[in-house]
């Protein structure tokens, strides 16, 4: 194993630290989520085949071997914020009304809607049941605060569907809640299995935060500057749904008069038609919204490395120092 971790590292390097436990959490999210009714069998089969990057339980399993925790429980926990994550992305494609994830067909577009929100329920409380077999109230409570801070996210964006006047603090509020609150819940977790101090807990908290604050605003810059078979979804999606993400909140901000009318009436949802969405792209691109986007998530990717620049060197650390970079240089 190398001792350090280069310039040339890839991605693939350093899951391959994680390999044999990564491996493990999918055995054990099959066996776990296995079910004698054949329709929620199926499901779950076609959700873990759907080829998940697995970015949540490689960040915890790395927290916890920074901090001597151990491989069994941090397996468990790995997959219980996996199962967590599937759920929100069941539920979310209901309320979007999307038709594709990750390049197949959304369970919602193949099972329906109502079997769908069920299915999102029952991911829940599967992870939930495998939570409470850990007997650690202090899990317990980190898990249940990131789920609900999940859905608060979800129903204050949902609140927001179709407005115009939203701020980029108020934005970034959604983000924390719907994805920098479970990257942080991975380092917070990841701490607490190597029964770490508060502090260090706090600072392996404070990374996964704003690696997660990054690598949702390369999501948001992703819709406007990748293509659907790299996304394995559609493109411009959260604009045809009235959703306000960075590059437009950016844009509104810089535009001229007429332009600001043209991009609110599609951000109502009034139209949004194939020259519309090349037009808002011209728009983003001849604004340089998208190079903003890019800083602000490279800066948060910088808050993320120094937050655990006093952990005791490892190799660990030294994956954890650079998955930061990877997450800005993502293509989907």
């Amino acid at each position: 194993m190398k001792s350090s971790l280069d310039l040339s590292l890839k991605l693939n390097d350093i899951f391959s630290l994680l390999e044999a436990d990564l491996r493990e959490v999918e055995v054990r999210l099959r066996e776990n989520t296995g079910s004698v009714f054949p329709l929620i069998d199926d499901i779950n089969k076609y959700l873990h085949n759907s080829g998940g990057k697995r970015f949540r339980p490689a960040l915890l399993l790395l927290c916890s071997k920074s901090c001597g925790g151990k491989d069994d429980l941090s397996i468990e926990l790995s997959m219980v914020v996996e199962l967590i994550h599937v759920a929100t992305l069941v539920h979310d494609d209901i309320i979007d009304d999307a038709n594709f994830r990750r390049g197949r067909s959304s369970v919602n577009a193949k099972w329906g809607n109502q079997i769908t929100v069920l299915m999102g329920d029952w991911l829940y409380m599967t992870s939930f049941h495998m939570a409470l077999k850990m007997r650690n109230f202090r899990v317990l409570d980190v898990l249940i605060d990131i789920t609900r801070k999940m859905v608060e996210g979800e129903l204050i964006q949902l609140e927001q569907l179709g407005r115009s006047d939203i701020s980029v603090e108020e934005h970034l509020e959604i983000t924390r809640r719907k994805t920098a609150h479970l990257f942080s819940g991975c380092g917070r977790l990841g701490a607490i299995l190597g029964g770490s101090s508060p502090e260090k807990e706090e600072q392996l908290a404070a990374y996964g935060y704003s690696m997660g604050m990054a690598f949702q605003l390369i999501d948001d810059l992703l819709d406007y500057s990748s293509d659907e078979v790299t996304l394995g979804k559609p493109v411009l999606k959260d604009l045809e749904e009235g959703k306000m993400t960075l590059p437009i909140i950016y844009l509104l901000e810089r535009a001229k008069p007429h332009e600001q009318d043209f991009i609110r009436e599609v951000i109502k949802g009034n139209k949004c038609t194939p020259d519309d969405k090349k037009r808002i792209m011209e728009l983003v691109h001849s604004y340089r919204t998208l190079e903003d986007v890019r800083s602000l998530a490279s800066q948060y990717a910088e808050r993320s490395s120094k937050a655990i620049a006093a952990l005791p060197h490892s190799i660990y650390r030294e994956a954890l120092q650079r998955f930061p970079e990877f997450i800005i240089a993502r293509q989907k």
